[in-house]
């Protein structure tokens, strides 16, 4: 700070300084805050799939067959399944066994369960 005739204030190369600091710590955060939110959608998506199996496991013991379709948010004939929004769970079943995968639309990866095969895959 200088002080010139009992005036203080910032000089313009402070300024650009601050700046400049603020700037080169926003392109860091900034991907890195992206790649977080993006393993983030894949834990919903990874967690939903999980709750699924299970909730295909209650139907299994109250139908004895095994549910076939899709879940999204809002939308599950699975008892008791809630899936996360902007994630779509696919189930499909076999005589005894079933398959699923899980993706989430903000996510990159997408999830397999498979039964027969002991689970995520």
């Amino acid at each position: 700070m200088n002080r010139i005739g009992g005036a203080t204030g910032f000089t313009l190369i402070e300024l650009l300084v601050v700046v400049a600091i603020i700037g080169i710590l926003a392109a860091i955060a900034i991907p890195q805050f992206a790649t977080y939110r993006q393993k983030g959608y894949d834990a919903q998506a990874n967690s939903d799939l999980r709750n699924a199996a299970t909730a295909q496991e209650a139907y299994y013991a109250s139908h004895q067959t095994y549910w076939d379709g899709t879940c999204t948010s809002g939308s599950c004939a699975l008892p008791g399944l809630s899936v996360s929004a902007n994630t779509t769970v696919v189930m499909t079943a076999a005589a005894d066994s079933f398959t699923g995968t899980a993706t989430n639309s903000g996510g990159t990866v997408t999830f397999s369960y498979d039964s027969a095969n002991g689970g995520m895959q």
